[in-house]
């Protein structure tokens, strides 16, 4: 471990931010929470990733996204026919705000 990663000015201002108020007990298990945390991302340094391409999926998927195929609309009135209520044209549903 290089040491501290976070201060505890920082678990103060989490504290705040998240209107908290920690005995320091819970401060300092929080610290020490963070710092093994960063502390495994920091491993991550020791590898030469300076040639790496960016990754968009671990996949080795192409395009999977099928043909547009025209297909029947719906009408409106046929949409309707199968409504419970309708008024004006639209589907009709209970209010959910007053």
């Amino acid at each position: 471990m290089r040491g501290e990663f976070i201060s505890m000015s920082d678990i103060y201002s989490y504290e705040k931010a998240a209107m908290l108020e920690l005995p320091e007990s819970e401060r300092m298990m929080l610290k020490k929470w963070f710092d093994k945390v960063a502390s495994g991302f920091s491993a991550l340094d020791a590898y030469d990733i300076s040639n790496a391409e960016p990754l968009v999926s671990v996949l080795d998927i192409r395009n999977v996204i099928r043909e547009d195929i025209p297909a029947k609309i719906v009408t409106r009135e046929e949409l309707l026919s199968n409504a419970p209520e309708q008024y004006d044209g639209y589907i009709r549903v209970p209010a959910t705000i007053e």
